[in-house]
């Protein structure tokens, strides 16, 4: 009797699973979202799950383009941070390794000047 060893499937064939963020990373964005919702600010948002880059977008009306977006891209961990925080016209307004110090941005937006 003699056995045939298996053939492993090739590493290269396999397909990668698309960036999300995960339930500790959406409970912090959703505080600062449900707070800006019970100040008028906000009133939308949209997830979407890429291959290399997740994103949470705000908006202000669903018919617009996002105030902000909220992006988590593991190409850039070891570089400027795996999050960052994006406004309207693309620029970075902050970007770090700490997703609760990137979202501070936001909150300061909700204080603003008296």
């Amino acid at each position: 009797m003699n056995a045939e060893a298996p053939i492993p499937f090739p590493q290269s064939s396999r397909i990668p699973e698309d960036v999300r963020f995960d339930r500790r990373e959406l409970g912090l964005i959703l505080r600062v979202y449900g707070r800006m919702v019970a100040a008028g600010e906000w009133r939308d948002y949209a997830i979407a799950a890429m291959r290399d880059l997740a994103v949470f977008a705000i908006f202000r009306r669903s018919a617009e383009t996002p105030l902000y977006r909220i992006e988590k891209c593991p190409k850039l961990r070891s570089r400027q941070g795996l999050y960052a925080v994006v406004g309207t016209d693309g620029r970075v307004l902050r970007r770090g390794h700490d997703l609760d110090q990137v979202l501070k941005v936001l909150e300061k937006r909700l204080i603003g000047p008296v």
